[in-house]
């Protein structure tokens, strides 16, 4: 069955895309993953990363507020919109193997990976490393804020817990990030 169509506005005096209201850019993929390989290698891997946590943190946690306010979905809907939106916009396929929105738990799988895909592609390396790690704040953020939305009071993390990437190491054909609630 496919899925319904990502809507796309694009504003014909400024050229602007939008979806849902929120202002949208669209690139080739090898050029994003580019990109995102070289700053990876400009500052070093462990300060990139902590980085895109924090920011993906903070825009997932935006994007389920405002989804939330459009749509009117509520608690864990939310969540469930946000991996369909990421799936349709070429990220990946993302889905919940387990999602527990009462303790913050959760795995997600994601399959055909962006940066999985594009490896060995326009410059981009190869690797058999986990390479899927920008998206980890996305899923503690999008998490946080359904705890928010429903009285709860913990806070979560999240950690790429196998990637595709590994496949000839680990067998892996997809990757897993897992959601925990914070200690203390």
């Amino acid at each position: 069955m496919a899925s319904p169509q990502l809507p796309i506005d694009v504003a014909e005096d400024t050229g602007i895309w939008t979806t849902d209201g929120l202002p949208m850019i669209y690139v080739p993929r090898h050029f994003f993953v580019n990109n995102h390989v070289e700053a990876e290698a400009a500052i070093g891997r462990e300060v990139y990363a902590a980085s895109l946590y924090k920011a993906g943190h903070r825009s997932a946690y935006f994007w389920c507020e405002q989804e939330s306010r459009t749509h009117g979905l509520q608690g864990l809907a939310v969540y469930e919109h946000y991996l369909q939106r990421l799936s349709q916009r070429g990220w990946g396929q993302f889905a919940f193997r387990e999602v527990d929105a009462a303790t913050g738990h959760a795995q997600i799988t994601l399959k055909h990976s962006v940066f999985v895909l594009a490896q060995g592609i326009a410059g981009v390396p190869v690797t058999q490393d986990k390479v899927c790690y920008l998206f980890a704040g996305w899923f503690s953020g999008a998490m946080d804020w359904v705890g928010q939305a429903t009285g709860r009071t913990w806070k979560t993390t999240s950690t790429e817990t196998q990637c595709a990437a590994e496949q000839a190491i680990h067998g892996h054909d997809h990757c897993v990030f897992t959601v925990t609630p914070i200690a203390g």
